[in-house]
């Protein structure tokens, strides 16, 4: 593997750690797709550093249980929007 895709993918979980990051902020953050944040954490990370890659595992999987909530929530945001203009 080369060796700035295994500094991305330690970057990008220290990131995701350190702010609770989801996978859609981190991607905008370092400028990558969804699919390359999910790569990085669950394939490439774990090679390199399995504890590192348990740590952001874990937030990303409660962002995930969570992202219902919070899509309901903009949801019902974007409507009380309307509803004043």
């Amino acid at each position: 593997m080369k060796d700035y895709i295994e500094e991305r993918a330690v970057e990008i979980a220290n990131y995701i750690i350190e702010n609770s990051a989801t996978v859609r902020q981190t991607a905008k953050r370092f400028g990558v797709s969804k699919s390359t944040v999910h790569k990085d954490i669950t394939d490439r990370l774990l090679q390199i550093n399995p504890i590192l890659a348990r740590q952001a595992r874990v937030i990303l999987d409660v962002n995930k249980s969570e992202r219902h909530i919070r899509g309901g929530l903009a949801t019902k945001e974007k409507y009380l929007h309307q509803r004043i203009i």
